[in-house]
């Protein structure tokens, strides 16, 4: 064969593997990632071509979809008392994507969720009908919630303790999810510029100074390191108290309060500040920083199905700013659901059941295809008795302290209120929280909560865990406990 003629045989066929090579490349590989790109018009085309699956609250469906005119969309999202249960859904758009539940299950919503597909599906590739995603969320305790907080900026959660069942979850102010699904720019744009930010999920994703509802955790640890024996043990705890190594004289709410070498229960019936700053300086802070981590603090991957932000006990610190952190300060910051799930593992007898706030999901013809009920990782936090110490504690909180707006009659009720210092030297409006946990003397039902108010219409003087934080949380209450 002609030399030349060879050279430009071998050239034409290296050139042609070369095609074959680049046409499997981008057809498995770029392929695929062209495919999952999210500005692919297609991907929202097949998405929104058929009513996507629903998520479900109590029975009953929270969401839904409805036809279009006009797009090649064919179908949009739509919720039923969106800005109620946007805190829990999250949204839909075909514009600005998914959220929360509705962005986790997103193919199991759409029916391409591999889970749903039958062996003839998965050969063919056939479009599954889509599943529907069952919540834990009780209807009547997330309406208390909602409609207590009111205008207030704040968040609260409900957990069934023995469960782990998360039976509200509520953000305010809200907003409704159906604004965004057609993806109405001028909607997007007024809400995430709003200085409120309505979008914000402060229920499972806003951590603040939890101020002294930390404490319970500070006694928590107190008692399983034997510092004190009980919660009636008085304590060395002088006031007032200068925190180590500066001329700092830390304040007690109360100058009357009866908070020198004051026992647990009445530190926490008054709230005694010098108590558990001086509390945290004698245990240390690597043993509060392990029991705040056996309570969720420090958690990275807190997924509820939806991840949390981490609430944060801060580490590298010198004995006064650990003083402060035994009020619930300096760096110390929590979630509603944090310390939500303080109360429910004490009230639990020590156990921490996993929150979740969803039950199951289930493909179109209403079969399970994951149940999250059953099995429930379970961890034990403290001991059952200085679970029982601490709710009796609680207790005299809530019937003799600085909880009694919390009262229910029919039912043991326990708390901690706290208010959080905010802004420089105490500058601005302070955080008030509520936690605690309910058992109704008659059906034996039994809930824990956590709410704080971020913001109110309340004078700076006024505000307190007990006048704007408890009232919430025994709206809850006593919605969960109902027969």
């Amino acid at each position: 064969m002609n030399k030349t003629i060879r050279r430009a045989a071998v050239f034409t066929l290296l050139l042609v593997l070369s095609l074959l090579i680049r046409a499997t490349w981008v057809q498995f590989y770029d392929g695929r990632a062209l495919a999952d790109d999210k500005n692919n018009r297609r991907n929202a085309i097949e998405q929104y071509a058929n009513p996507l699956g629903n998520i479900i609250v109590a029975g009953d469906a929270i969401t839904g979809s409805t036809q279009t005119k006009g797009s090649d969309l064919r179908y949009k999202r739509t919720y039923t008392d969106g800005s109620l249960y946007a805190a829990v859904t999250g949204y839909s758009s075909q514009v600005f994507g998914a959220t929360q539940l509705e962005g986790i299950y997103r193919n199991l919503l759409d029916g391409t969720d591999d889970q749903l597909k039958n062996p003839l599906d998965t050969v063919t590739g056939k479009r599954s009908d889509p599943g529907d995603v069952v919540t834990t969320i009780d209807p009547a305790v997330q309406k208390a919630a909602y409609e207590a907080l009111g205008d207030k900026k704040g968040g609260a959660v409900a957990i069934d303790p023995t469960t782990g069942r998360i039976l509200a979850a509520v953000s305010t102010p809200s907003y409704d999810p159906s604004l965004l699904s057609s993806g109405d720019s001028a909607a997007w744009k007024r809400l995430t510029k709003d200085a409120d930010k309505p979008m914000t999920n402060r229920a499972l994703r806003q951590p603040l100074p939890p101020g002294s509802t930390f404490k319970l955790v500070v006694a928590a640890a107190a008692l399983e390191d034997g510092l004190y024996p009980d919660v009636d043990t008085r304590t060395d705890s002088p006031n007032p108290y200068t925190l180590p190594n500066t001329t700092t004289v830390l304040k007690n709410e109360s100058a009357s309060a009866p908070c020198a070498n004051a026992p647990i229960r009445v530190a926490l019936q008054y709230s005694c500040n010098n108590v558990f700053a001086k509390m945290a300086v004698d245990l240390g802070q690597d043993k509060l920083r392990a029991m705040a981590e056996k309570f969720g603090f420090n958690d990275t991957s807190q997924d509820v199905p939806v991840r949390a932000y981490p609430s944060v006990y801060p580490p590298d610190m010198d004995k006064s700013s650990t003083a402060l952190t035994g009020i619930g300060q300096y760096d110390v910051t929590a979630t509603p659901l944090q310390m939500a799930m303080v109360s429910a593992a004490l009230a639990n007898g020590g156990k921490l059941v996993s929150p979740h706030m969803v039950a199951q999901t289930s493909d179109a013809g209403g079969n399970v295809v994951r149940n999250y009920d059953d099995p429930t990782e379970t961890k034990e936090i403290v001991s059952p008795s200085t679970a029982g110490q601490l709710r009796s504690a609680m207790r005299t909180v809530v019937e003799e302290g600085t909880g009694t707006n919390a009262r229910i009659p029919g039912a043991t009720v326990g708390g901690k209120t706290g208010t959080a210092q905010h802004g420089e030297n105490n500058s601005k409006t302070p955080y008030a929280w509520f936690t605690s946990y309910a058992k109704s003397d008659s059906n034996g039902k039994e809930v824990a909560v956590a709410v704080m108010v971020e913001q109110s219409d309340a004078a700076r003087s006024e505000v307190s865990g007990n006048g704007l934080a408890a009232p919430v949380a025994r709206a809850m209450m006593q919605a969960a406990l109902k027969g």
